[in-house]
């Protein structure tokens, strides 16, 4: 029974205990604390919820002012500092409150400048108060001595850089969303970028371009007569720049910047001089923008042309000695990039 109570003694010592704690957190000794800023700003951010229009955003502005003032109030009274600087974790809350309030997009909060922005944000915050002496309405201005200057400006320059970082990683981000054949190009000469996924070849949208030319390529030419074939390799460049226009278009490249930066040509040679009419076209797609290689790169799908009797068709009234003459293609595979300039045109 003795232990049992005791039990119970505990118990209700811990649930006091919690519950001081609780009062003390939540219940200001007075007005004038950081505990009546956080209330007033839920409290504008509940009223501005049914507010519209300039009213809303003035009340909601107001709301995050009383935010950051009650987070900096509580996070300095008894300041932990972040491991191996003198800058408080108080300074890095708000510090972030002020960028999302300052760089940050109403329908999303948080944009990439609200990141980029955020330590240096902090450091600025962190370096305020050494500017000034006393608290609340005594302070007054001063000039920081030269041992806490020195910390001070090791403590900002090193939030600049790094910041700068943090703004090269979304714009190489951005570059790779943008332009994704970069993926398919070699960083291992990189000082800055490195690929973290697994090594995996990623092919390029060269190549996406020359499979989806090949059918289109075919229908145009396969069993087509042969004169008309002819023709068609003589305006080879126009019409392979229509076939290429008509997939960037259906595959959704025109919505990337890098549509502009594959340029596809055609390369027509005659490989066996004995038959005259018989055509090699090979197909390059040629990557024009940013390479590990100064050369760069490009792709290349052959496609092999040649004429050949069509048999007569028995069920009409031709007779059977008559054929006509058509073209029949064949086309192999797209080749791995192929580092440097493609070969010239004839």
């Amino acid at each position: 029974m003795n232990i049992l109570f005791k039990d119970l003694l505990g118990l209700t010592t811990f649930v006091s205990d919690i519950y001081a704690r609780l009062k003390k957190l939540l219940i200001p000794d007075r007005a004038y604390s950081w505990q009546t800023l956080i209330y007033l700003s839920l409290f504008s951010w509940a009223i501005s919820s049914f507010a519209t229009g300039a009213i809303r955003d003035t009340i909601a502005f107001f709301g995050w002012l009383f935010l950051i003032a009650g987070t900096a109030w509580y996070t300095t009274d008894d300041p932990a500092r972040v491991p191996g600087t003198y800058m408080p974790v108080g300074a890095v809350i708000t510090g972030f409150l002020v960028s999302v309030f300052a760089f940050g997009q109403q329908e999303y909060g948080i944009t990439p400048r609200t990141i980029v922005l955020w330590p240096t944000i902090s450091a600025l915050i962190t370096a305020i108060p050494e500017f000034f002496e006393g608290s609340g309405t005594d302070a007054k201005a001063q000039l920081p001595k030269p041992e806490d200057r020195q910390r001070i400006i090791v403590l900002v320059a090193s939030c600049m850089v790094l910041s700068c970082w943090i703004q090269f990683y979304f714009v190489v981000n951005n570059w790779l969303e943008e332009y994704p054949s970069l993926l398919s190009d070699n960083f291992n000469r990189s000082t800055f970028v490195v690929r973290t996924e697994l090594p995996t070849k990623i092919s390029p949208n060269g190549a996406l371009i020359l499979r989806e030319i090949q059918p289109r390529l075919e229908k145009q030419i396969d069993k087509q007569p042969w004169p008309q074939v002819e023709r068609w390799l003589q305006n080879a460049n126009a019409n392979l720049t229509n076939l290429t226009q008509q997939v960037i278009q259906e595959k959704r490249l025109k919505e990337k910047d890098e549509k502009d930066l594959w340029r596809v040509e055609p390369r027509i040679s005659n490989p066996n001089p004995k038959n005259k009419d018989e055509y090699i076209l090979d197909i390059v797609s040629i990557w024009t923008g940013p390479s590990s290689d100064a050369r760069g790169y490009y792709l290349k799908k052959s496609c092999q042309i040649r004429p050949i009797a069509e048999s007569p068709n028995k069920s009409t009234t031709q007779k059977p000695e008559a054929t006509s003459i058509i073209a029949e293609i064949e086309c192999g595979r797209v080749s791995k990039p192929i580092i440097g300039w493609p070969p010239a045109q004839r």
